[in-house]
């Protein structure tokens, strides 16, 4: 955000007066505080969003993959916008048609498992709560009651065992008489006297019973094995694809592909098989379908059996003779079918040149302390001092073959890339709607080199370079770069950051100019989509609130922009119909939990309909406060964004106990103080301590986020840290002036890169807050992977890990105040060495009083193993009452 950038986007003022209008009750009489148990319960209160939402092609349909709350996997609901009806084409019974029984009965019982496994532990947290206040509670209810079920299943095992055991026993005796008796007859024999009384049974020995600490060993490898799976689950629809003209889809379900007509109620099954199927498109006519499997693409129409690959592997004219074939990773077919761009890459070859070479980086052990010896697994990791393996690549376009086209001879790559060390990324290839040309753009992060290719429908021209940045470019650029066209063709439209901001430019197919479709101070880095006549285009961005994503329609003749959607809705996966008639996008704020919204494109503004059902209505127990948002000025001038809670009866001149919370880093396209953010910590936990302690609970966004532009996604190359640390010191300063709070009592805390921010501000300004609670934090970042540390913290040289220099090490030495360091054991993401090593560095400049320790010792990258998120913000709790106190 540049200097002298009004706050008042920022400062919310309409958004307070629109959210006392939507909940009066938020601003008037207080209402109870939740419990932590409540308020982080272990069945959350969100459900799953609806997710790839698509427009048929007429815009009469809109499919969305979603199911109603506490409902496993993602069914298929289409909406049919004529209407207002709303058919729900999947479900585990409709399924029942396409699937295994024993696999939907899996799924079921699986389902059960997990719903009884979820009220265990909340009756655990809540009894544990109640044991603490002092209540009878008989907290070994539940392993009593698992372990009494483990005897009956162990006796019944048991029973099992001696009785097959037993049967084998009789039948082995059996077969040995039988054989004698033959072997008898056949040598002229007589056959032995059979036994005049058979021997009485044998009782097997009672086993003896076993002691309560091998019961516990046997309950445990019980609940390993039991452990739920991904895939236990009824998973619902994969993927959705609609037709070119007709109102109709086909879908994939698990190993099936199946077609659904506007009109029918039913689904018609494609195919089914065993293996992984992708549907890539319809064919031009619709009349039939591409699809791909493991590595092949293939053809098949629907009034007939045949199935026809339409691409071979492909091999390098270069390597011919040493055989090196290209997979394909990727497949965009033009939407006219008849043309498509093929993505592929080769293995690297082994430094002796037989067989392939290793995985690039490294792999580095994480300990499990889980069984009685502790043991290590392996995860991969490619640090900034590890040697780039990038793959070789080719870029093919080739003509889509005719059904009884014979194969022809295999064109040469229209773009190569040989790969090796350098990092070297490339966007989707975009098709003009008629297939007249394509285009794509490659990043080249060590040249700090952006390119812009266009290419025509040629299967052996070479495309166009067409634009060339170098140097000073937005770091997070290259995850938003997806070329599209116009759809008469005439424009090539591309997000680029020319002015700091994120924003469409075009490029004119007939002047051979770029020029910017948007200017001003704001995010607009997702491009929907277009009107038929090509005179305008729908975008989603921050242009009137940097804290909230809207969808707007801008017209390409002069830049103007009308907002579709309603603020303060925050719109995520917005998607717009061919004929620009409707918008669809999950949206809500925090008076309205997000939904999936319709949504109008053209003509005047309506009320958007809501389509889904995604949370637990009893969420209005527990929101019983609501932020407000503010900004501030730095000293240099910026506008820094952030909210509050303030607790009942807050006065300005308060004196109260109050804690920070921040993340501070690059998230590409989100950042904590945003409109619909429910974030645990700097959202629910804030409520919770502002509602029952009385602390005044800040959120800010300092510089170093996304979505703010250039500027404050830059600040921390080459400092990462600095400039988050000096926005939180006038937050302070401004805390002070106007929040009510006790300056002597104020607290910090950040996940993540938070954790390393709320480490960085303790040591290197160890005056400014009384306590500090970090929480897997990166304070090593040379052991970072290297695409994160490499684009966002500094430049790498990968013969040394340059990068220590950054390192929070050295600075530990100067910790004043009580910090509480978190981590997950398990971390693959932020290894949990990097607290390790902190800790000890703490220890040995005699910090020991000042520093703690709270571990999971099953935890990942956001814990939840041994320690539930009720369980660390008790944690929190106590630490925060224990080094800031109550209110006065």
């Amino acid at each position: 955000m540049s200097k002298g950038k009004t706050a008042a986007m920022l400062a919310g003022s309409s958004w307070l007066i629109l959210m006392a209008a939507v909940s009066p009750w938020a601003w008037a009489q207080p209402r109870p505080a939740p419990s932590l148990e409540q308020l982080f319960r272990e069945q959350p209160y969100r459900g799953e969003p609806a997710k790839q939402t698509e427009f048929s092609h007429s815009g009469r349909y809109l499919a969305y993959l979603w199911s109603p709350y506490g409902e496993a996997g993602s069914d298929l609901h289409v909406v049919d916008t004529r209407s207002g009806k709303t058919l729900r084409l999947t479900s585990p019974a409709l399924m029942q048609a396409f699937d295994a029984p024993e696999d939907l009965t899996r799924f079921d019982r699986k389902l059960q498992q997990k719903r009884s496994e979820m009220a265990e532990r909340q009756a655990r947290e809540e009894a544990q709560a109640a044991y603490l206040r002092g209540a009878a509670v008989d907290l070994n209810q539940w392993e009593d009651a698992a372990l009494a079920r483990l005897k009956i299943e162990l006796a019944d095992k048991k029973t099992r065992d001696e009785a097959q055991k037993a049967a084998d026993k009789a039948e082995a005796e059996a077969e040995k008489r039988a054989a004698e008796a033959l072997a008898a007859k056949r040598a002229g024999k007589p056959p032995e006297a059979a036994a005049s009384a058979a021997s009485a049974p044998t009782q097997p020995a009672k086993p003896a019973e076993l002691e309560l600490w091998e019961l516990r060993d046997e309950l445990k490898k019980k609940q390993a094995k039991d452990k739920l799976k991904p895939e236990d689950l009824y998973p619902g629809v994969a993927q959705v694809v609609w037709a070119n003209q007709r109102d109709e889809l086909i879908l994939q379900y698990r190993g099936s592909l199946l077609r659904w007509q506007a009109g029918q109620e039913k689904l018609q099954p494609l195919l089914s098989t065993q293996r992984q199927l992708r549907v890539v498109a319809y064919t031009p006519d619709d009349q039939g379908f591409v699809f791909m499997d493991e590595k092949r693409l293939l053809r098949a129409r629907f009034a007939s059996a045949a199935v026809q690959v339409l691409n071979r592997e492909l091999i390098h004219p270069d390597d011919e003779d040493s055989g090196k074939k290209y997979r394909i990773d990727e497949t965009v077919i033009s939407e006219d079918g008849r043309w498509m761009s093929l993505l592929a890459r080769a293995p690297l070859a082994a430094p002796d040149g037989k067989g392939s070479a290793p995985k690039p980086g490294r792999q580095v052990e994480i300990m499990n302390y889980g069984e009685r010896f502790a043991s290590a697994k392996k995860v991969d990791r490619e640090v900034s001092d590890d040697k780039r393996m990038e793959r070789p690549l080719a870029l093919y376009i080739r003509k889509v073959p005719g059904l009884d086209t014979a194969p022809g001879k295999q064109p040469q790559p229209v773009f190569t890339h040989k790969g090796g060390d350098g990092w070297f990324e490339i966007s989707p290839v975009g098709w003009a709607r008629d297939g007249s040309h394509y285009a794509f753009a490659t990043w080249e992060r060590e040249k700090e080199l952006l390119r812009v290719y266009l290419g025509g429908a040629d299967e052996n021209a070479r495309p166009e370079l067409v634009l060339e940045r170098r140097g000073d470019v937005h770091h997070e650029l290259v995850n938003m770069l997806r070329p599209r066209f116009t759809p008469d063709g005439k424009r090539l439209v591309l997000v680029l950051a020319e002015n700091g901001w994120r924003q469409p430019h075009a490029y004119e197919l007939a002047t051979r100019q770029w020029q910017p479709l948007l200017k001003g101070e704001f995010e607009a880095h997702q491009v929907l989509g277009f009107t038929p006549d090509s005179r305008q285009m729908f975008v989603q961005s921050n242009k009137d609130d940097l804290a909230a994503m809207n969808l707007y329609r801008v017209s390409l003749r002069d830049g103007s922009m009308q907002a579709l959607g309603q603020a303060p809705d925050y719109h995520r996966g917005a998607v717009v119909s061919h004929d620009g008639q409707w918008l669809a996008a999950n949206a809500g704020h925090w008076a309205q939990r997000p939904e999936l919204k319709l949504l109008r494109g053209l003509g005047q503004p309506a009320e958007p309909r809501v389509l889904t059902q995604s949370h637990d209505p009893a969420w209005a127990e527990v929101d019983v406060l609501r932020p407000e948002r503010f900004s501030y000025q730095n000293r240099h001038g910026d506008s820094i964004p952030a909210y509050v809670f303030k607790p009942a009866g807050w006065q300005a001149s308060d004196r109260r106990p109050a804690v920070v919370y921040t993340y501070g880093g690059p998230l590409n396209d989100r950042h904590p103080v945003e409109t619909d953010s429910f974030q645990s910590t700097g959202y629910l936990f804030a409520m919770y301590m502002a509602a029952r302690h009385g602390y005044v609970m800040v959120t800010v966004d300092p510089r170093g986020h996304s979505n703010y532009g250039k500027r404050f996604a830059d600040a921390n190359f080459e400092q990462p840290g600095v400039a988050q640390s000096e926005d939180l010191e006038d937050l302070v300063a401004y805390m002070k002036t106007n929040l009510g709070v006790d300056a002597a009592r104020l607290g910090l805390n950040g996940w993540s890169f938070g954790g390393f921010q709320t480490q960085h501000t303790l040591y290197t300004k160890p005056d400014l807050f009384a306590a500090g609670i970090a929480g897997a934090g990166p304070t090593e970042w040379e052991n970072y992977n290297s695409w994160y540390s490499g684009r966002t913290i500094g430049k790498v040289d990968r013969t040394k890990p340059v990068l220590r220099k950054y390192s929070l090490l050295p600075l530990a030495r100067n910790l004043k105040k009580p910090l509480l360091l978190v981590h997950g054991m398990q971390d693959a993401n932020v290894l949990y060495q990097d607290t390790v090593n902190v800790y000890r560095a703490l220890l040995e400049s005699g910090k020991e009083a000042l520093v703690d320790l709270f571990l999971d010792p099953d935890g990942e990258h956001g814990m939840g193993g041994a320690v539930k998120a009720v369980g660390w913000h008790r944690k929190y709790e106590a630490f925060w009452l224990q080094h800031l106190g109550r209110v006065q």
